[in-house]
């Protein structure tokens, strides 16, 4: 066995420091989070919370969970976030797929056509009066149609098709197959690594998005929760959580016995990071499989 050279060693040695420095930066404030919406009032308002609880309690919790809001949320992020994920996959394979079919009559005008929308974009105010031309504002829709289909997306996704033995279409073609039973039946089948990649992506996109629903939604009962939680961290005072969550059970000024708001806040964030948490480790074998055959073949 070959033995390895001082300089191979110090280089494993000073990438096993920057992984520890960049763990411990994107640790920290994690578990700094989480601790403080475990811990008691007393310790949150002298400062004294680092990465574990102080005087563990749950009040912050199920303070939260009387808020309606929350629940909404919930709801609306996971109808927005399935509802674009779906539309957005199943537009790209439909658009990229006759892409890859050799003598297709549209093949080039539709290149060019995605190539200048990569480079072009329409800005903030012709795509909000075009949603309004549309009467999709204040819909759910309007949170769900805009990213249907990405030229990005297409591309990564026409060059995995290409990628596909041609051999498998031709025997389907012999065989009587249209194209759109190659697609359903042959290609997509093959592309579950790269449905699950672009699923992931979508998922956490929609999940962790709220410039939209700021401009696009005026009715809160339309708000996903990554706009609860914006209100929560920068809009709502003391009082209007109070409110919120009913009843005296936030202090309004911090020290005391009733909650402290830093850990309203801080549970609110917890609570909308925790779904995504729970699907990455689902969707980890292909998203890894998937990024892999993308730096390859694209």
């Amino acid at each position: 066995m070959k033995k390895a050279s001082l300089g191979s060693r110090a280089f494993d040695v000073f990438n096993v420091v920057i992984m520890l420095f960049i763990l411990i930066v994107v640790l920290y404030p994690i578990l700094n989070i989480i601790a403080t919406s475990l811990s008691g009032t007393r310790y949150i308002s002298s400062g004294s919370v680092t990465i574990w609880p102080k005087g563990f309690n749950l009040e912050a919790y199920t303070t939260v969970f009387q808020d309606p809001y929350i629940f909404k949320g919930y709801l609306n992020s996971i109808i927005y976030a399935a509802g674009s994920t779906g539309i957005m996959l199943l537009f790209t394979a439909l658009m990229a797929y006759p892409l890859t079919i050799p003598g297709f009559a549209g093949k080039k005008f539709l290149t060019i056509f995605l190539m200048i929308t990569m480079f072009f974009g329409g800005g903030l105010i012709p795509t909000y009066l075009l949603m309004r031309g549309l009467n999709l504002l204040d819909t759910v829709w309007v949170m769900i149609l805009p990213g249907a289909i990405s030229a990005y997306n297409v591309f990564l996704f026409r060059t995995f098709f290409l990628n596909i033995p041609s051999e498998l279409k031709d025997s389907a073609y012999i065989d009587g197959a249209s194209d759109l039973v190659v697609l359903f039946r042959i290609i997509l089948p093959l592309s579950k690594a790269l449905f699950a990649t672009f699923a992931l992506f979508g998922l956490v996109g929609s999940w962790n998005s709220w410039f939209e629903a700021l401009i696009y939604l005026r009715d809160q009962d339309k708000y996903p929760l990554q706009m609860v939680l914006r209100n929560y961290l920068f809009t709502l005072d003391t009082t209007a959580i109070q409110g919120r969550v009913g009843g005296g059970a936030v202090a309004i000024n911090a020290p005391g016995e009733a909650l402290d708001p830093k850990a309203v806040r801080m549970s609110v964030i917890i609570i909308t990071m925790f779904p995504i948490m729970c699907i990455y480790p689902i969707f980890q074998k292909h998203f890894t499989k998937g990024i892999f055959v993308g730096s390859i073949k694209g």
